[in-house]
């Protein structure tokens, strides 16, 4: 199924509702990733995905929940890996579940330290030890029952409005296009032309084919690499992680490896594009104030 997101409308409903409300709302898809809209997570949110495994737990927990969704309709509330309150629900096209609005983080109205003790609890795999989550944890904002309720019942009547205005669509996919999504979904993963034919059911001269179309005459293992290479620039710019955790995280477990594949793409190491853009940044930043 070709799912076809408004993401300029709906980041900017996402973007008002934190701005009115202080909890984060997102959108996954229907295998439970997130399709990157919102980048104002809380401190301790920030802090569990800069590290890889952190990062998987948070991709696992979601994917999880989704796939244990049991209610016909309305939010599943639960607490995440890390003990933090969320909430999930499906978005619909033509009755058909498309992807689910995820809410969080945040923390009830119970005692606040009582809920640390039961954070503190999961972290025990957190390297620094869990202590040092303690002060980001303690910027959640605690909602009320009420305010809880009267959230979900509004972002229940904000689903409609997605629906009614055609935010989120299906549409039959050619091949072209299911193996553009495949890539754009599973470039992180270990991939080659049999397994690629083998989930997709297209035969490998076929799949070929459609890789020259898609990519302008060159080779799917182009695609791969195209892919990875520009998930890596977002992780290097978008966090402090080591360079050897980007390259595992896009699919390149070989440190040497990853910097080789990324300087002959781009003409730099990671390290180098990482400060370079940096730099840049922090010139354009000086030059405005």
């Amino acid at each position: 199924m070709n799912i076809l997101f408004d993401e300029e409308g709906l980041r900017k409903l996402i973007a008002n509702l934190n701005v009115l409300t202080g909890v984060p709302a997102n959108i996954l898809d229907l295998s439970g990733r997130d399709i990157n809209l919102f980048r104002g997570h809380p401190p301790f949110c920030r802090m569990l995905n800069d590290l890889p495994e952190g990062h998987e737990r948070c991709v696992a927990c979601d994917q999880c929940k989704i796939q244990r969704y049991q209610a016909e309709s309305g939010f599943q509330h639960y607490r995440c890996h890390a003990g933090i309150c969320e909430a999930i629900m499906p978005l619909y096209s033509k009755q058909n579940p498309v992807a689910y609005l995820a809410v969080g983080c945040y923390l009830d109205d119970t005692p606040i330290e009582e809920q640390w003790e039961y954070t503190r609890s999961l972290l025990d795999w957190w390297p620094d030890g869990p202590d040092a989550l303690r002060n980001a944890f303690f910027q959640f904002r605690q909602c009320s029952k009420k305010e809880i309720q009267a959230y979900t019942e509004t972002l229940e009547a904000l689903s409609s409005y997605i629906q009614l205005k055609g935010m989120i669509l299906t549409a039959e996919q050619t091949d072209l296009q299911k193996l553009e999504l495949y890539l754009n979904q599973h470039y992180m993963e270990k991939l080659s032309l049999e397994s690629i034919s083998q989930q997709l059911h297209i035969g490998r001269t076929k799949l070929c084919s459609l890789a020259k179309e898609l990519s302008g005459g060159r080779t799917l293992s182009y695609l791969i690499t195209q892919r990875r290479i520009e998930a890596a620039k977002r992780l290097l710019l978008q966090s402090s992680l080591p360079i050897s955790a980007v390259g595992e995280m896009v699919g390149v477990s070989d440190y040497n490896y990853f910097s080789k594949v990324f300087r002959s793409t781009t003409g730099m190491t990671p390290s180098a594009f990482r400060k370079n853009c940096r730099d840049a940044a922090a010139g354009a930043a000086s030059n405005f104030s």
